[in-house]
């Protein structure tokens, strides 16, 4: 199994437009810094790729990649479809560049697939654009996707975008991915949004080769004390890194290879190499993910 990062900033980008926070300062001072939103793409052989997520920097992403750019045939392309996590604007604004017409299968739980074709209604726009399958995907379902991958959702969060005016409660609407290769074993999770780690979400990271999870913020009260916000974290469904209760004491118990935060926030630190609360994950063993991070399980 080979998984590509693609990014990890979390929506707004990094730097954010509209943001003089100090990550953002810094991001915009040393370009290199800056980062795509957060996404992976992923493939059990190396010939066909599924991005997970589609960011509104996908055209960049893809371009940035070279396990991704299209050949052998003028519009031939190893991308061969989309998972998408949540209906959130930074994971599904991307399929409206894909639109040039190659086919892609988007697969999705229901009540995502039913956002994206009324209060977004992406699906009904794309319709004359691009030849997509639009396949519904169902927590606890197993879904081939090449000849060794395979990919298991997993419910991680029931909030709604913001968006959607009549959700239905309780409904799967945030999803993480377990992802198994049948030749090697290797296995990966993939889980941008994390409102809590419980028994449900610590068995799914049993034994697992690999974990990408939510670091969107490192204090629950991050925005509100940065003056960039008004909710606090968990408010918007995402589990604090730092602080007794937070993810990351969890994270560097678990025995997996590779350890690393994605879907993380303009204003949270951990972006700063330099920064104590970075050198604290190196510390615990955990890595800060970053377009061009190559794992291969």
């Amino acid at each position: 199994m080979l998984l590509r990062c693609l990014g990890v900033a979390a929506g707004g980008g990094y730097p954010q437009w509209n943001c003089a926070c100090t990550g953002c300062r810094k991001a915009r001072e040393r370009p290199g810094a800056a980062s795509f939103h957060a996404g992976l793409a992923v493939s059990g052989t190396g010939q066909r790729w599924f991005l997970l997520n589609a960011t509104p920097d996908v055209h960049h992403q893809i371009a940035a990649t070279p396990s991704l750019h299209p050949g052998p045939g003028v519009r031939d392309t190893p991308v061969a479809g989309v998972l998408l996590s949540d209906a959130e604007f930074d994971h599904t604004i991307g399929l409206l560049v894909l639109r040039e017409g190659s086919p892609l299968s988007v697969y999705a739980t229901p009540p995502v697939l039913d956002a994206l074709g009324s209060d977004f209604p992406v699906s009904e726009l794309l319709a004359d654009y691009a030849e997509l399958s639009w396949r519904e995907l169902r927590t606890g379902d197993t879904v081939e996707l090449d000849e060794q991958l395979q990919v298991t959702a997993f419910p991680t969060g029931s909030k709604p975008p913001r968006y959607v005016r009549h959700p239905k409660p309780f409904a799967d609407w945030e999803i993480g991915f377990h992802l198994r290769d049948t030749v090697t074993g290797g296995t990966a999770v993939y889980a941008p949004t994390v409102p809590r780690w419980d028994a449900d979400f610590a068995a799914r990271l049993d034994g697992v080769d690999c974990v990408m999870i939510d670091g969107t913020f490192f204090t629950d009260d991050e925005m509100t004390r940065g003056n960039t916000g008004t909710r606090r974290g968990r408010d918007m469904g995402h589990l604090a890194v730092g602080g007794a209760d937070g993810s990351l004491r969890m994270l560097a118990r678990l025995p997996a290879k590779r350890k690393v935060y994605t879907h993380v926030n303009n204003t949270n630190p951990i972006l700063d190499p330099e920064s104590p609360e970075h050198q604290l994950l190196t510390k615990m063993g955990v890595e800060v993910g970053r377009a061009g991070l190559e794992v291969e399980l």
